[in-house]
């Protein structure tokens, strides 16, 4: 559809004047160069592009400077040859510099005469040009978005070749490859957390169970001996003290 009405304003070439860069020699070429620079004097070409309304004031600056420069702003990369050609064709100056990828410096010659008219014929009008650029501003937004689509759809037949087509999945099996991916998700913890312990155990050098069982036996058995020593000696000492008492009563009781 948009290449269809970009076609509406395409515009058959004639052939503009003769172009004879070679004339010029490398010194006129230096010093036109040097001129140019000098001057301040430009014509600039916007959205619309190259038109009539551009060649018309080139041949306005040229009737007392013999130079000018042309600003290309926007320009895409590669497109300043392009108007280059197409100035040098509708115009008939000769190209002698390129600045900075935007701006061109155009000669008008050294035989120059204003033509009559000046305003090429197969050229578009402010109005259409303007048209024109609006059309090819959409149709390149939608060639933009189109790439990004099909970058897009290549990356979704990708994922059904890997993982199936998501459409075709019910909402059952969606819950249990969630539950199975679940229980993967545990088994794997637990393999994790024992082999770590694992791993802790075998580094630590515990000593022998049957060494403290021994040990412990050994203590308890001298313990309960000192007990019973202490024990034997206190049951002695007190039934001396329990035959002294009784003499004493004894003693006590026969006196009185």
């Amino acid at each position: 559809m948009l290449i269809e009405r970009l076609k509406r304003y395409e515009v058959s070439k004639v052939q503009g004047p003769e172009v004879k860069p070679h004339f010029l020699t490398g010194e006129e070429r230096f010093y036109i160069k040097k001129m140019a620079q000098k001057k301040s004097n430009y014509v600039p070409i916007g959205k619309r592009g190259v038109f009539g309304g551009v060649i018309l004031n080139m041949h306005l600056h040229w009737k007392r400077h013999e130079t000018v420069k042309v600003i290309c702003k926007p320009c895409k990369p590669g497109q300043i040859q392009e108007y280059v050609d197409e100035i040098a064709r509708l115009s008939g100056g000769i190209p002698i510099q390129i600045i900075a990828n935007d701006t061109i410096v155009f000669y008008r010659g050294r035989e120059y005469v204003q033509p009559e008219i000046m305003y090429p014929i197969d050229t578009l009008s402010k109005k259409r040009a303007l048209e024109k650029s609006k059309y090819e501003q959409s149709l390149e937004s939608v060639r933009h978005f189109i790439a990004i689509a099909e970058k897009e759809l290549a990356l979704y037949y990708r994922h059904v070749a890997l993982y199936d087509d998501p459409n075709n999945r019910s909402s059952y099996s969606i819950l249990d490859d969630s539950r199975s991916t679940c229980e993967k998700r545990n088994d794997e913890i637990g393999e994790e957390n024992y082999s770590a312990g694992e791993s802790i155990s075998s580094d630590l050098e515990l000593p022998q169970i049957d060494d403290y069982c021994s040990d412990d036996k050994q203590s308890f058995s001298e313990f309960e001996f000192e007990d019973t020593d202490e024990s034997s000696s206190d049951d002695l000492d007190s039934g001396e003290e329990e035959t002294s008492i009784t003499e004493v009563a004894y003693g006590e009781i026969v006196e009185y």
